[in-house]
């Protein structure tokens, strides 16, 4: 892939990230590395420990609830549709792009929010570990270094997926070996040589019950949420995993057990060496909040010898498990803002990839960048600023995670009473998450941190008064995104009323047909614009079907798609034939690519992401006095006939003919016979997307429609409802028909001598026929017309002649013979003695056409028929 070029497509996998470059091993190392538990520990315990006391174990391993049941919710929407956007992606094909863009901008929010706090804290750990503690104490110095962190992580990640996971495997390594030692040695110390505030491990830890109040309890929970947090990067690095619709999900529900294990170990272990107590090495001392580990190192392994080296070894084991958070932040945010670009979220620029490292460079490098600014804003401003941004992360963490539980439900609502896995699975357990998320997130920001008294800041607000720092940063980070909203997501608004402004608003009633169509829009930004269907009225009663879909995506083909349906409707009324009429739209779409790229020379049209150039096309004509349709394909749109004696249903192999625009062999034309009653279905390509392939989609479809005794409209639904059962990436059209003959009684036919004699008659003919059918006030002008066209026929041509009148909504004259040249009407100059009959004829009839056969051509003209009852 040549640098700078914009990823191909935006499914799972087209996307041109690197696939199969993770194993389960290594998303396994990815979602632990992101919530880098050391670092998570070290500054969250303390905080727990301080709200619930000694219940502080069990709160830390009941916050695992709630992230599990998201997991599962993470699982299952991957298994359906692997995207490195998660959420954002998610979200916007099951709610729609406005619920899809917060879902993405709370992702942003936490990862470059808690990018600052990691810097930080990789800053001043990396000085103690060398003994500079103050310079660890110093703003600039923590700010310079913690500047240098973030540039260097961003370079890793920069230069390869591979080479990342290898990084994280040997920091996961070295940080879960430190934490299980420090966990051992405590427990050995206290039950072999027990500090002062050493306690025994007692049951009652384990007791929720206990917990002083429910408001300590949610406290702790929030907190603890957060320890949690970053299992989801192996669902980010889906489309570069092997078997990405399943071992990301495994990997997540590993990594979230795994963590339960490993904290409620070290979370006990620490507790029951250290105690809960205020003072000294005490959780509950406030002075050791913000990193209870490296202060326990020396008490637990001692300062001389080898319990020196294991101290500075678990202050670089802090260090590192920042940093490998810190890598897993960059990693997981890029992808996210790479699949916004690609679905047009975000500027196109953020979708570009790297040629040889297959990475997002705008994505990767943008991430790295807007971190160093908002870490040099939040740390110019004040030390509590950035301490109560970090804690507002747990607000937007909770945000995501909620709507991800909802969207995992709503995504799978039709599945649910599939079967028993699928209701607990895709419904009960993500909707319980949801609920867990939403109830924390509000009772948080609204009971919790807007206390004036919480955190380290206070905001005076209008209206409101003083309202605590965290849910003012937390809430406000979120109001951002809601004010972006209408912005990001004006262009899919209007992409999808133009395009439902351009279909037809009901298909009109008809003779041949009787007809319902359903269209599908795609639910990303990114697919919204290009499907259409028609059915047009034509000559002799005949109708004409249409569905197409232009290549590309949004205003501009939403607005190609109005160009290319007027086109047609335009050609189907010169009566052209279903190869004909597609060679002529050919040329019509390849005329529009030239005007697009004037300047540029012949044969090089200006490139554009929706340029109108691979159109896909489906033209049929049926004549219900026949009983014959004709048909004619450009591109792979899909023909399934029913038979209705039968009920068995076929997808005819049309001639192939390729996409208009593109060029290509010549189109040709198809007949099939039909029986009256039968039914076909028209649709995209876009209506089989869901299948594994096309032959599975077409056997779903098959299914569907088998029998075809159902309603129109029915039969629709329950198409979509089978086909496209959750949210879709592309536009999706489907027009459903059943065929009619005409009544025989609405029929006269007559052969025409070519004899002047033979006038006389075939006016009498029609006079008498016009009578039977009750149409005496036609029967003057029927006679006229009848007249004028069988001698002009009789004069020019020659040869056998047909004469029909059909009584539809309209008394229809049609005239043939064995000629291929059409008349010309014209105002015949006063001393020309031919000239007027053609002009007489359109003045005193509604419509007239000539349309061509193979035989000939057939003259027609329309009447208008009298009102019921009028005379």
């Amino acid at each position: 892939m040549p640098a700078g070029l914009p990823a191909p497509g935006t499914g799972a996998g087209r996307k041109g990230l690197k696939t199969d470059a993770l194993g389960m091993f290594s998303s396994v190392a990815m979602g632990l590395a992101s919530t880098g538990p050391a670092y998570s520990l070290a500054a969250t315990l303390g905080v727990i420990v301080a709200g619930v006391g000694l219940q502080a174990p069990i709160v830390t391993m009941l916050a695992f609830i709630p992230m599990l049941l998201i997991a599962y919710a993470f699982r299952e929407l991957n298994a359906s549709n692997a995207d490195c956007g998660t959420t954002f992606t998610w979200a916007t094909r099951t709610f729609g792009p406005r619920v899809g863009w917060m879902g993405g901008w709370g992702i942003i929010v936490a990862d470059t929010i808690v990018m600052a706090n990691l810097a930080e804290i990789s800053a001043a750990y990396g000085f103690r570990l060398v003994g500079l503690d103050g310079l660890a104490a110093s703003r600039l110095w923590t700010t310079v270094v913690g500047i240098a962190w973030i540039a260097v992580l961003t370079a890793i990640c920069y230069v390869g997926i591979e080479f990342s996971a290898a990084v994280q495997r040997w920091l996961l390594c070295l940080e879960v070996v430190m934490l299980v030692c420090f966990a051992v040695a405590a427990l050995v110390r206290v039950y072999t040589d027990p500090p002062a505030t050493a306690i025994h491990v007692s049951a009652s830890w384990f007791n929720p019950f206990e917990v002083p109040s429910v408001r300590a309890l949610t406290s702790g929970i929030l907190a603890g949420v957060f320890i949690y947090w970053g299992w989801d990067t192996a669902f980010s690095v889906n489309e570069e995993t092997v078997d990405s619709t399943r071992v990301p999900g495994r990997a997540a529900v590993l990594t979230t057990v795994l963590l339960l294990v490993m904290y409620g170990l070290v979370s006990t272990s620490a507790q029951s060496f250290a105690g809960v107590g205020t003072s000294g090495i005490g959780l509950g001392n406030p002075r050791n909040s913000d990193d209870v580990l490296s202060r326990l190192g020396d008490a637990v392994f001692g300062t001389d010898g080898t319990g020196l080296l294991l101290s500075r070894m678990l202050v670089l084991m802090v260090l590192t498990s920042a940093l490998a958070s810190a890598e897993t932040t960059i990693l997981p945010l890029s992808r996210t803002v790479f699949s916004m670009a690609v679905h047009k979220a975000v500027p196109a620029r953020f979708a570009r990839l790297h040629r040889r490292f297959l990475t997002p460079t705008w994505g990767t490098v943008g991430v790295g960048a807007v971190s160093i600014a908002l870490y040099v804003l939040l740390a110019s401003f004040s030390q509590n600023i950035l301490a109560d941004s970090v804690e507002s992360v747990g607000l937007a963490i909770a945000f995501q995670y909620g709507v991800t539980g909802l969207a995992c439900l709503w995504y799978h609502r039709k599945v649910l009473t599939r079967s028993t896995r699928d209701l607990v699975f895709k419904g009960v357990l993500p909707a319980l998450g949801a609920l867990m998320m939403l109830s924390l997130f509000l009772y948080a920001a609204f009971a919790v941190y807007a206390k004036p008294g919480y955190g380290m800041t206070a905001v005076d607000l209008p209206l409101i008064g003083r309202t605590g720092g965290v849910t003012v940063l937390g809430l406000g980070a979120l109001l951002i995104g809601l004010l972006l909203m209408p912005v990001v997501t004006h262009g899919h608004t209007m992409a999808l009323k133009l395009q439902r402004s351009l279909l037809p608003r009901r298909l009109p009633a008809h003779a041949a047909v009787d007809s319902a169509s359903r269209y599908q829009p795609a639910d990303s930004r990114s697919g919204v614009g290009g499907d259409w269907y028609d059915v047009i009225p034509l000559s002799g009663t005949r109708v004409g079907l249409v569905v197409g879909d232009v290549l590309g995506h949004g205003l501009r083909a939403a607005a190609t798609m109005g160009r290319l349906r007027t086109g047609v409707r335009v050609l189907a009324r010169l009566d052209l034939s279903p190869d004909e009429l597609l060679s002529r739209l050919a040329d019509l779409v390849e005329q529009t690519s030239y005007e697009g790229g004037a300047g540029r020379g012949p044969g090089h049209p200006k490139p554009h992401a929706d340029e109108a150039m691979g159109v896909s096309c489906l033209y049929a004509v049926y004549d219900p006095v026949s009983g014959r349709c004709g048909l004619a394909r450009a591109g792979e749109p899909v023909l399934a006939v029913v038979d209705p004696r039968t009920g068995v249903v076929d997808c005819p192999q049309l001639p192939s003919g390729p996409p208009l625009g593109i060029g290509g062999p010549p189109y040709q034309s198809t007949e099939l016979d039909l029986a009256p009653g039968s039914l076909l279905a028209l649709c995209t390509d876009g209506l089989l997307q869901a299948a594994d392939d096309r032959a599975a989609g077409l056997a779903r479809l098959s299914h569907v429609l088998a029998g075809g005794h159902a309603s129109l409209p029915e039969l629709c639904d329950r198409a979509v409802a089978t086909l496209l059962p959750g949210p879709v990436d592309v536009d999706a059209t489907l027009l459903v028909v059943r065929t009619r003959l005409l009544d025989r009684n609405q029929l006269a036919e007559w052969s025409v001598l070519p004899d002047p004699a033979a006038v006389a008659t075939i006016r009498t003919a029609t006079g008498k026929q016009l009578v039977d059918w009750g149409l005496d006030d036609l029967a003057f002008t029927t006679e006229l017309v009848v007249s004028e066209l069988v001698t002009n026929a009789i004069r020019y041509v020659g040869g056998p002649i047909q004469v029909r009148l059909i009584r539809d909504r309209a008394l229809i004259c049609e005239v043939s013979d064995t000629g291929h040249t059409s008349p010309n009407l014209r105002h015949a100059a006063s001393d020309e003695e031919g000239g007027r009959g053609l002009f007489i004829i359109a003045q005193m009839t509604h419509h007239w056409g000539t349309r061509y056969t193979s035989a000939g051509k057939t003259i027609w003209t329309e009447q208008d028929l009298p009102p019921p009852g009028g005379s």
